[in-house]
């Protein structure tokens, strides 16, 4: 039945092969249920509501990606954009995630109407590829830099450059060289 449904071996694959990928895919994201709700939460969304949120949009993305597009592919929030929804939009400019979530729910209204007028694909493809790859690297750098922050790594510096070194990972007893 499976076979028929995703026409495996037409792809060159078989059901176990799936099921791995599928659980090996589960493993890389899982993150995301952590890390999410911990962005979000700093704009005063609630932790606990914000990880079931992103664990059943996750799971009802990933199944119609699957059952209706008839591929095999894992879905899920987009870090990038939350955490320029909760450390810009709400923390930096003041704005009420309630505000916010008002803002980004036009924002989609607007992105389906671009998307049904080819619009949105004459954009994506009159920006160089080389942006599109800096793009990329940037939003994963700013993830990173939120992470090491939220981490203890590295703190604000108000003298200096905007962040410095945390000194509690450098001391003899702290066990970090």
């Amino acid at each position: 039945m499976l076979e028929r449904f995703f026409h495996l071996r037409e792809r060159g694959t078989d059901v176990k092969t799936e099921l791995v990928a599928g659980v090996t895919t589960f493993a890389t994201m899982a993150y995301i249920l952590a890390v999410n709700p911990g962005i979000l939460s700093a704009s005063g969304m609630a932790f606990g509501k914000v990880f079931a949120v992103t664990a059943i949009a996750s799971a009802i993305a990933t199944l119609v990606m699957g059952l209706v597009a008839n591929l095999p592919f894992s879905l899920s929030a987009g870090m990038g954009l939350n955490a320029f929804f909760a450390y810009t939009v709400c923390l930096s400019m003041g704005y009420s995630w309630q505000w916010a979530l008002s803002a980004i729910f036009v924002e989609g209204i607007i992105f389906i109407l671009l998307t049904f007028c080819n619009i949105r694909e004459a954009i994506v493809n009159s920006i160089p590829v080389g942006l599109k790859k800096a793009i990329g690297a940037g939003i994963g750098l700013f993830i990173a830099y939120i992470g090491l922050k939220n981490a203890g790594i590295i703190i604000a510096d108000p003298e200096g450059t905007i962040s410095a070194l945390s000194a509690h990972w450098f001391r003899a007893d702290a066990g970090v060289p």
